[in-house]
């Protein structure tokens, strides 16, 4: 009961009218009431001065009301007409209600008091003018918060839109650089001659490029169903190398059901293809691992071929391939500094990479 109570209230406060009105009858109740008790002890007929105050609180209130849609009008307006204009309001505020609550205290008690109407005005109008400037303050106040939060919310919706188009445009770079090797390699087997392999590699090629398509860019896939999708390019590719080529694939533990970007493998398996396995006569071997350790998803693909000069190690993931680069910087943007890319060279030879990633799963 309670709880559905609470989410009822939630909803309707969630409206910039009912929060207005929720702080308006808040406001002046509080006012009526530190008024009635304020003045309960001193005066003797209660039930009429309960009238005068529920009088001056609902004038109050209505007075607001008109001030309200006047600072509405003035909010586009530029800071000094703002400004100008919303004291003139206040002022015209407070002196209708300061005449309001004079005037009946006159009806009410006449002329007891010794101080002289003017004075007496002076003081009704100042004590409304307060009253209505504090007021103004608290609507000003919160209209300003009310906008700051509009206009973050904007600028970070921007910044989402702005943070998946760079992702998308990311991902999608790999492909036409992806495609341009394997139609290169087919043109090389239609030039020998080998049209046999040459159509194998374009049926493959298609798969691959359908499962492309079918994919989101923004998802994440679990790593198991990242392999299978690599699987797709691994057919292209043995096509070329045929035995030449041997991929071991090792996911320790909890690793399978990490979540990664998708086609995160493909080009760190083209680059250890192309820079490794392709320079060796007798071919050679990719091997992925992968094993969760405190919170992190630990990846490594690595080869047996020449290796990387140390001094091109460092700037692999800046100026490196297309592949490599655009892996990078989709981890960067994707994960920030919770992300971790290192190249290292292997004592038995050839390059391993090394990704670090916070362990998520579906």
């Amino acid at each position: 009961m309670g709880t559905s109570v609470f989410n009822w209230l939630s909803q309707k406060l969630a409206s910039p009218r009912n929060q207005y009105w929720a702080l308006q009858c808040s406001g002046w109740g509080g006012y009526t009431l530190l008024t009635f008790v304020g003045s309960f002890f001193w005066v003797a007929n209660h039930w009429l001065h309960t009238g005068y105050i529920a009088v001056a609180t609902a004038s109050g209130v209505a007075i607001t009301e008109v001030m309200r849609r006047g600072f509405q009008r003035l909010w586009d307006k530029p800071p000094a007409n703002r400004l100008l204009g919303t004291l003139g309001v206040v002022i015209l505020g407070a002196a209708v209600w300061a005449a309001i609550k004079f005037g009946g205290s006159l009806w009410l008690y006449g002329k007891e008091s010794d101080e002289h109407p003017v004075v007496l005005a002076i003081y009704w109008f100042s004590y409304s003018f307060l009253i209505y400037m504090t007021w103004t303050a608290l609507y000003y106040g919160i209209k300003y918060y009310q906008t700051s939060l509009q206009q973050q919310e904007k600028a970070l919706r921007a910044e989402s839109i702005a943070h998946q188009s760079q992702l998308k445009m990311l991902r999608y770079q790999l492909n036409p650089h992806f495609l341009f090797n394997t139609l290169n390699a087919i043109s090389t087997l239609i030039l020998e001659q080998d049209g046999k392999t040459a159509n194998k590699m374009v049926t493959r090629l298609s798969q691959f490029l359908r499962h492309s398509l079918d994919n989101d860019p923004m998802q994440k896939v679990t790593l198991a169903k990242e392999v299978e999708a690599l699987q797709l390019y691994l057919d292209i590719e043995k096509v070329r190398f045929a035995d030449r080529l041997q991929v071991n694939v090792d996911l320790d533990g909890d690793a399978p059901r990490g979540l990664v970007p998708s086609l995160l493998l493909q080009p760190l398996v083209e680059n250890a293809i192309k820079y490794g396995i392709s320079q060796r006569e007798q071919g050679g071997e990719i091997n992925i691992r992968a094993r969760v350790f405190a919170g992190e998803l630990l990846i490594e693909v690595s080869d047996n071929g020449p290796g990387v000069p140390e001094s091109e190690l460092a700037g692999l993931g800046l100026g490196g391939g297309v592949g490599i680069r655009n892996t990078c910087e989709r981890l960067r943007a994707l994960y920030g500094n919770e992300q971790k890319t290192r190249f290292a060279n292997l004592p038995r030879g050839g390059l391993a990479v090394n990704l670090r990633l916070p362990f998520e799963q579906e």
